[in-house]
């Protein structure tokens, strides 16, 4: 490797870290730097609508470390800016110029802002950080009024389960008729949505909020049903958009995230790759779309991913192929999934919901599935992402031909690695 080379990371998250570990493994010795504005190591996400939010789990068990030293320079609370590809350097608060010889973009996602919200002042908070998670809880210790949750998605279903399960009351508000319909089939959206009821969360369904006002020590929210509500406090689930402001002018394509070939290199960048929930490339194995996945495996397997192919360089890298896996649990309902449900076309049971509630959905594409989602049935979910990790992606080399026999002189070939790990 070359002399003190650099490779820089922006966003402190899961990706960034995971692919730093990578960088460590495969024997790369130069310079890490790790720049985002979070307040600390990568945090357990999913816990913060879950253990965290209950007190289940502390302070500690939801920072996660890296496994090893990673020598690596943290620089936290820092904002990124901008990016300038030509020169090599992102550009930090104050004027300064970070140089790189290898940009991995991990700067995630932000919580998606409703409108009006800011008029509720303090009193509103999303969950995607510990601080948000403490405000919660907080504000959740001698609340008279119930706590509002806007959005029916894993978020707002996950956190108003977790506000029953603590004694309190909470108001789950979302534009859908049912809970998680915009990925559930109507039979198991169906039932989580009977599941809420029955645990006694009061569902203001297909209506949103019109008006907020901050209210002394609630909020007042006025719904398009006509309906007024004070709330003691509200939690804004209304989803994410990726964090890209950053790499605006940068010739980075932009289309719901930065856009990446299907090995993580960044489409119009030379020696950038990215990962995590900021990054939509082309999943072969399921086809040759772009998309972007939110979960947690992700982060973790597309940050190493992203490093390996940084460091082979665009002409040697591998796509990046994974099976993804998400869960949720909701009132003792375990929900798991494998594979790309949302690109599915079609849904149908795979096998009968038996007795103790077990149920399996397939999501088919032209027939072929393409994703199942399953109530309490970890098993075949399991079994169901393992055949999709036995199917060959799109576009697999096929078995080499046998060379003619007789002496073969090779030709050169040039070195497909960056230029900055070139000898």
């Amino acid at each position: 490797m070359s002399e003190l080379p650099r490779i820089v990371i922006v966003g402190a998250g899961l990706a960034g870290m995971c692919a730093a570990e990578r960088l460590r493994e495969l024997g790369f010795d130069g310079e890490i730097v790790i720049v985002g504005a979070e307040s600390t190591m990568p945090v357990y996400r999913p816990a913060l609508t879950k253990q965290f939010l209950t007190g289940e789990l502390g302070l500690k068990e939801v920072i996660t470390a890296p496994t090893h030293d990673l020598d690596a320079l943290w620089r936290l609370n820092t904002v990124v800016s901008q990016l300038d590809p030509q020169r090599r350097v992102v550009h930090l608060p104050g004027g300064e110029e970070l140089e790189y010889d290898g940009l991995i973009i991990a700067s995630g996602v932000e919580a998606r802002r409703l409108p009006g919200a800011m008029r509720a002042g303090s009193r509103v908070a999303v969950l995607r950080t510990i601080a948000d998670s403490k405000r919660l809880r907080q504000a959740l210790t001698g609340a008279r009024d119930p706590i509002a949750v806007v959005g029916t998605g894993f978020i707002g279903c996950e956190a108003a389960s977790s506000i029953r399960s603590l004694g309190h009351s909470v108001v789950l508000i979302g534009t859908s008729k049912l809970l998680m319909g915009n990925l559930l089939d109507a039979g198991h959206a169906q039932r989580l949505t009977e599941l809420h009821r029955r645990h006694r969360v009061q569902l203001q369904l297909g209506t949103r909020v019109e008006q907020w006002a901050a209210g002394g020590s609630k909020v007042q929210l006025r719904l398009s049903n006509g309906r007024q509500l004070d709330a003691a406090f509200v939690v804004a689930a209304a989803g994410s958009v990726p964090a890209v402001s950053w790499l605006r002018d940068s010739g980075a394509v932009l289309d719901n995230g930065v856009v990446c070939e299907a090995t993580c290199h960044v489409a119009g960048l030379e020696d950038v790759v990215a990962a995590g929930d900021v990054a939509s490339w082309p999943n072969l194995r399921f086809d040759t779309k772009p998309r972007r996945v939110e979960h947690w495996t992700n982060a973790i397997e597309m940050g190493r991913a992203a490093a390996e192919n940084l460091l082979s360089g665009r002409g040697s890298a591998t796509p990046f192929t994974p099976v993804p896996r998400f869960w949720s649990e909701q009132h003792g309902l375990r929900i798991q999934a494998a594979g790309m449900p949302a690109v599915g076309s079609k849904r149908e049971p795979m096998d009968p919901t038996t007795p103790g509630g077990h149920s399996l959905t397939g999501y088919y594409r032209d027939d072929t599935l393409v994703g199942v989602i399953g109530f309490d049935n970890s098993a075949a979910v399991l079994n169901y992402a393992k055949t999709f990790t036995d199917k060959a992606p799109l576009g697999a080399a096929a078995p080499p031909v046998p060379a003619a026999p007789g002496p073969v002189t090779p030709k050169p070939k040039p070195d497909p690695r960056p230029e900055f790990l070139r000898v």
